[in-house]
């Protein structure tokens, strides 16, 4: 079962409400629904929940218009900031006056600033909204506060976010005053080969704590590891061995799983100097070398006391998570450190592994990305290629400012390698912590002429129209049964027709049909209605069949067999892939006719095409079958799709022709009912809505959840009433009435729970027919949706209802979970519900039905579920002891087929009632269990 992620958190009208409280008005549940909104923030994702919670009690919230200045460059700092929505811009000014100003760089959603504060040194820049913005700020005295309690975990994390502009080699660089970090890129051309101490000068807080930690834990759990070595009459003071300490390492945490991780995680504390190899050498390896942490170095090393040791016990498993996080990157740089020849075949593949997911390298074939791997060497400054690995930079034209951003997978410094010229752009850094690979002009160019070499380009009036690449394609047994190696070309680009065209002249007609097409041509069929729309793909197909007009009758009889098999065996492949979608669509439906007229004619002279004709006709009356169009057609659904006499029949997938009676609400309340097809347009609503109202003038269609968020929705927006939140509702109203609506009574969901119905229902029976249901929901999801939701279903006016529904459901069952245990007063029977839910998910995972576990155990860690600490005490072991029970367990593909199928469990489970206002439920909760002083 594929596992739809979605959630609902508090509405930004609410928690911005509570934000703007000052502190000491705020109450428990203001921090809680404050809490889970920044948790979703970026700037704060990787901050420790204490730390986040100190940071609900004490900022402020703040919104600014365009074209505001927050400080200046010289001022001295009063608060610090985070982008919570909007962008800033950084301003420079090398004189006194603030009108010779230059843009720097840009801030975005997630970026926090204004460190400063912290040793009250002056402002290094201007700051000045780019657009409407809203911030989060923390005054100075609680800032510094923060500081003091929480520097282990906020070193590191609150570093400016803009960076040092590339100047070359020039010393007297303007911005050189900035009082910024200097980014450490990935592989930097001052570090040897073999450096005489570590690749960091100074450790980070952070890095230098988990040492700490790491070193106490060793001490207090394993003290045999450490200690004093010899090798060769020679001996090494309180040393450990590096495949020890990667044995100990996987051994601390779960998400440790793999040897190579661990060594990537002891790489990081060697970067910074917290862990030294004896001999100074400065990759990490897992092999009986000998390691001795910086504590280790004095001779009079400490031993941890109590007090430490219950430290590290309670901060141990942060501190596997955080290295675990950032291992990875330490590994690659090791691994890139090296010389190309020493680089062994296992790092290779790491960092192939790697290069996959980077942009710039994602046209390069794997000979030639194995080419680029063995190449990432030294090279003098001006004369290389960069592609950015982690980060952002901004290009900057002096007199223009900021011209565009590059991010991660995104490359530079192309265009000055091809054309042999200067930079035409600086950079600047929008982070710290920017990795960058760089290959020299020399290895650039060896890569160009190997991908050249491989490249045959078909060019029509000096452009071109067709670009494929040769690859291997392993060896293949020939008739005579000898195997010769093999390659194929693949297509990299082209227009659509010449994409065509190759394919076609390229299909093996030997082969079946589930075998006549390759990968490729497969995602063209599938993507076609992304750039080649079924208006422009049905008169090429018609193109590609006619009777050539030369050569000899035999040769035209020929050649126009093979050409008309082959576009024959397409169509079928198209008209198979798409279905009875294509109803829906004029062109495809009239081509199809034709095209099936136009063989049936050719039958009578070329015999050979009769084979395909039955195939051909099948699949044509399939689609184009009159009843089951006009069924289909005329469809009614209620209710938003799941009415009570659907809810015992299997769900059937709906279409953009289908029609749906809705409800739309006015300001008064009342509603209107409309029907419309499902792929209507909210132009077409309001078209039927006024059709009701008998005016419809300067009417708009807003969408509101049970919270009182609203949005307006665009004329062009197309099938918007499966996009609605579970309790969600759509309005009608003059814009100028937009600030009057407000949620309707029924949206705030039921106010008795089910618990007693729910307590009489098998555990098992629940998670059977919530498996069932979510297989029908997903099995309705045609491809074609994903596209849609992902291009916008607007650009193809096309529904994606199936898709929609299979989401929603997520969030349903996720507020079902917390609504019912919300709904529960008596203790005994909260926790009897709590130890079900736990069964029903460990069920619905023997059922491999991720889709419903995820949405149970998100409900379950819902603030609202989680804070109920009376509720959860003494449950702790009980769930443990569940969860393994399930792991242990392997799937039985025929225990469903055991459940009893009761009626009163199927509907059930298809009509969920729900709240879903995060602060209604947060209220709730708070009744249930006050906060205890």
């Amino acid at each position: 079962m594929v596992a739809a992620h979605g959630s609902h958190s508090a509405s930004s009208g609410e928690w911005i409400a509570c934000l703007d409280k000052r502190p000491l008005e705020r109450s428990s549940e203001d921090v809680d629904i404050i809490f889970t909104r920044l948790k979703e923030v970026k700037a704060f994702e990787k901050f420790h929940p204490n730390l986040l919670q100190q940071i609900c009690l004490c900022g402020y919230y703040e919104n600014l218009e365009k074209g505001i200045t927050l400080f200046r460059q010289g001022d001295i700092g009063t608060n610090w900031y985070a982008v919570l929505t909007g962008s800033l811009d950084v301003k420079v000014s090398d004189t006194s006056n603030h009108q010779d100003a230059v843009t720097i760089c840009t801030l975005g959603i997630g970026t926090a600033f204004g460190e400063s504060i912290l040793d009250n040194t002056p402002r290094h820049a201007t700051i000045v909204t780019r657009e409407y913005s809203e911030l989060l700020r923390i005054e100075q005295k609680d800032f510094k506060a923060l500081w003091e309690k929480y520097r282990q975990y906020m070193s590191g994390l609150l570093t400016p976010p803009y960076g040092v502009m590339e100047t070359g080699s020039n010393n007297d660089s303007k911005y050189e005053k900035l009082d910024i970090r200097w980014w450490t890129p990935l592989i930097d051309p001052h570090i040897p080969h073999h450096p005489t101490k570590t690749i960091t000068q100074v450790p980070s807080e952070k890095i230098l704590r988990a040492g700490k930690i790491l070193r106490n834990t060793i001490l207090s759990r394993a003290p045999h590891m450490i200690r004093d070595r010899k090798y060769h009459l020679k001996t090494y003071r309180q040393c450990c061995v590096g495949t020890e300490l990667v044995d100990w390492m996987m051994q601390q945490s779960p998400c440790v799983h793999l040897r190579t991780q661990a060594v990537g995680m002891w790489q990081v504390l060697l970067e910074e100097g917290v862990l030294n190899h004896v001999d100074q050498e400065h990759h990490f390896q897992d092999k009986y070398l000998f390691y001795r942490f910086l504590d280790d170095e004095r001779e009079d090393a400490p031993l941890p006391t109590e007090e430490e040791k219950k430290e590290c016990d309670e901060e141990l498993q942060d501190t596997m998570l955080l290295l675990s996080q950032i291992g990875p990157d330490a590994h690659m740089r090791m691994i890139l450190r090296k010389p190309p020849g020493q680089r062994t075949v296992d790092d290779l593949e790491f960092i192939y592994e790697e290069l996959l997911h980077i942009k710039a390298l994602s046209h390069l074939s794997t000979t030639v990305s194995s080419i680029f791997i063995s190449v990432f060497n030294q090279g003098e400054e001006g004369t290389s290629w960069y592609i950015i690995l982690k980060g952002s930079v901004n290009v900057v034209i002096y007199g223009k400012g900021v011209v565009c951003t590059l991010h991660e997978g995104d490359d530079f410094g192309k265009l000055a390698l091809v054309n042999d010229a200067p930079r035409a752009a600086s950079i600047v850094l929008r982070e710290d912590n920017c990795h960058f690979l760089r290959v020299d002009k020399e290895d650039f160019n060896r890569i160009l002429r190997d991908v050249e070499a491989n490249t045959v380009r078909l060019k029509e009036h000096d452009q071109d129209v067709l670009v494929l690449e040769k690859i291997p394609a392993g060896n293949r047994i020939s008739n005579q049964g000898n195997s010769q190696p093999q390659h194929k070309y693949i297509v990299m680009s082209g227009t659509p027709e010449k994409i065509l065209e190759h394919f076609l002249e390229t299909m093996r007609l030997e082969a079946t049909l589930s075998e006549a097409t390759d990968s490729v041509l497969n995602d063209f069929i599938m993507m076609h209605c992304v750039f080649m729309p079924n208006s422009q793909l049905c008169p090429a197909l018609m193109a590609q069949y006619p009777f050539p007009s030369q050569g000899t009758e035999q040769e035209k009889m020929d050649y126009a067999l093979n050409n008309k098999r082959r576009v024959i065996r397409l169509v079928l492949q198209w008209a198979a892939l798409y279905g009875d979608l294509l109803q829906e669509d004029e062109a495809a439906m009239a081509f199809l006719e034709e095209f099936y007229v136009s063989v049936s004619d050719d039958t009578r002279m070329i015999a050979a095409l009769k084979e395909q004709l039955p195939e051909l006709e099948k699949i044509v009356k399939q689609i184009s079958e009159e009843p089951k169009a006009s069924q289909k057609k005329h469809k009614v659904l209620l209710q938003l799709f799941n009415t009570s006499d659907d809810r015992a029949q299997k769900r059937q997938p709906i279409r953009g022709s289908d029609e749906v009676l809705f409800k739309v609400y006015c300001i008064d309340q009342t509603y209107t009912t409309i029907r419309v097809p499902v792929s209507s347009s909210v132009k077409e609503v309001i078209s039927a809505v006024a059709d009701k109202l008998g005016s419809g003038e300067g009417l708009i269609i807003v969408k509101m959840s049970s919270g009182g968020e609203k949005v307006v929705l665009k004329p062009h927006d197309v099938s918007v009433f499966t996009t609605l939140s579970v309790n969600g509702r759509l309005f009608a109203c003059p814009r100028d009435q937009f600030d009057s609506l407000a949620p309707l009574p029924e949206q705030e969901g039921p106010s008795t729970g089910t618990v007693g119905t729910f307590e009489l229902m098998s555990s098992k029976d629940l998670a059977h027919q919530m498996t069932v249901y979510d297989w029908e929901l997903f099995n309705c999801v045609h491809e074609l949706e994903l596209i849609y939701h992902t291009f916008g279903r607007h650009n193809f006016k096309k529904t994606t209802a199936n898709l929609d529904l299979f989401l929603r459901r997520f969030n349903e069952i996720q507020f079902w979970v917390v609504t019912e245990i919300c709904l529960c007063s008596q203790l005994s029977k909260r926790v009897q519900l709590l130890k079900k839910y736990i069964k029903i998910a460990a069920h619905c995972k023997e059922y491999k039905n991720l889709n419903s576990f995820f949405a149970i155990i998100m409900g379950l860690s819902n603030v609202a579920v989680s804070r109920l600490s009376l509720t959860w005490e003494r449950m702790i072991a009980n769930t443990v002891r569940t969860v393994k029970f399930c792991r242990s367990q392997s799937f039985n593909p025929d225990a469903a087929l055991t459940n009893k199928n009761h009626q009163d469990v199927r509907s059930y489970v298809r009509q969920l009632n729900v709240i879903d206002n995060q602060r209604t439920l947060s209220q709730m909760s708070h009744r249930l269990e006050p906060r205890r002083a």
